[in-house]
């Protein structure tokens, strides 16, 4: 008997040796399991931003070069000395001031000789009207033969002619006069004098420049415009007046000039598949000169309504974009797009999502698809 109650309490003791020490495996499995899940690191924190459709004006930037809305080389329509220069050089002149001062003595001599023609001629027709009276009075009683009657009408044509000839003469030597002072055919700037008092010009084919003057008030801006953005306004059939366009000139992006879409040139040019483009801009301040680089930016006529992302929301995948959405179950996921037009640090989404989707802004470097994030939410604004 008492070998037999050895024996079982043995065997309890063993059994409650290995309960505990399963317990004890248990309980450590459970430690480990927990410390594993305080061991991983949370969801990365990226900063997210609802798309949603944006009213904007969309612009193309294009270099360009401004030009001289109105330009002329002053040239001598007469010959002669220059007597006088009227202006300083670089100085804005007045829609007829005079410019120079041709020796007008040779013109104004020509002028009187031409009006005294013109009185002869006037003196000569007077008494052959008197004749022409006098001889028709007298083959109306038959006085006279009618051969006398008509020579005295055809001497009193031939007056009539001298007087005609008499008097385009002296319009043409008044006309030279006029010449002989050159005066600005428009309002603008004018350049230095090419020759000074002194000089002697002829006429002729080769007829010397002796300043150029260009308009001060308006100058063109010209830029190329490639094909597919000519033949969206060309068929939209917009009023060019109302697409508005910026220029900064190249050495100063401080000041913005405003101003419009003035005109297309009539064809492309094939070798680079853009076509000319004119803008007319007001010169507020009188900086703006012909020959100046500036920077052009070209406005829709009409604002628009567009998903618009930031730049940095965009990746590249070889030669294809893409943006990195967050779903709701906060895992990324991958997606294409097409992209439009830039406004900004903005681009326009052509293609790829739809407005109420969340895309991550930044940090898209450090996620993957699959990969679940902690949102932290932008606005649209906060990204510029």
């Amino acid at each position: 008997m008492t070998t037999g109650f050895f024996s079982f309490k043995v065997t309890f003791i063993s059994v409650l040796l290995m309960a505990a020490a399963g317990f004890l495996v248990m309980s450590n499995s459970e430690v480990q399991a927990a410390d594993s899940a305080s061991a991983m690191p949370p969801p990365p924190e990226v900063d997210v931003m609802v798309v949603t459709p944006t009213t904007l004006r969309m612009w193309s930037t294009f270099s360009g070069k401004l030009a001289a809305v109105d330009s002329v080389e002053i040239k001598p329509l007469v010959g002669g000395r220059i007597e006088e220069v009227f202006f300083q050089d670089g100085e804005l002149v007045d829609a007829g001031a005079p410019l120079f001062l041709i020796d007008p003595r040779p013109y104004a001599a020509t002028a009187k000789r031409f009006e005294a023609q013109l009185l002869s001629a006037k003196s000569r027709n007077k008494l052959a009207e008197q004749e022409l009276e006098r001889t028709r009075g007298l083959v109306s009683k038959k006085l006279i033969s009618l051969s006398l009657f008509d020579q005295s009408k055809a001497e009193y044509e031939v007056t009539l002619a001298a007087i005609s000839e008499a008097k385009n003469a002296l319009e043409e030597a008044r006309i030279d006069l006029d010449y002989a002072t050159i005066r600005a055919p428009f309002e603008g700037r004018i350049s230095r004098a090419e020759l000074t008092v002194g000089n002697v010009v002829e006429v002729n084919t080769g007829a010397p420049v002796l300043a150029t003057l260009v308009s001060q008030q308006q100058v063109y801006a010209e830029f190329n415009v490639d094909e597919q953005r000519y033949i969206q306004v060309a068929r939209s059939e917009i009023d060019l007046k109302k697409m508005p366009v910026t220029l900064r000139l190249a050495g100063d992006d401080q000041v913005v000039y405003q101003g419009h879409l003035h005109s297309f040139d009539n064809q492309l040019d094939s070798s680079t598949g853009t076509i000319r483009a004119r803008a007319l801009f007001e010169n507020t301040d009188g900086v703006l000169r012909p020959g100046m680089y500036a920077n052009i930016a070209l406005g829709s006529a009409e604002e628009l309504s567009a998903l618009m992302i930031p730049q940095s929301a965009v990746g590249t995948n070889q030669s294809r974009k893409f943006v990195l959405i967050v779903g709701d179950d906060q895992l990324v996921a991958y997606r294409e797009v097409v992209l439009g037009q830039q406004s900004k640090a903005m681009r326009e989404v052509v293609s790829g999502l739809v407005s109420g989707e969340r895309i991550i802004t930044n940090g898209i470097a450090k996620v993957r698809p699959g990969m679940p994030v902690t949102v932290n939410l932008v606005s649209a604004s906060a990204t510029d």
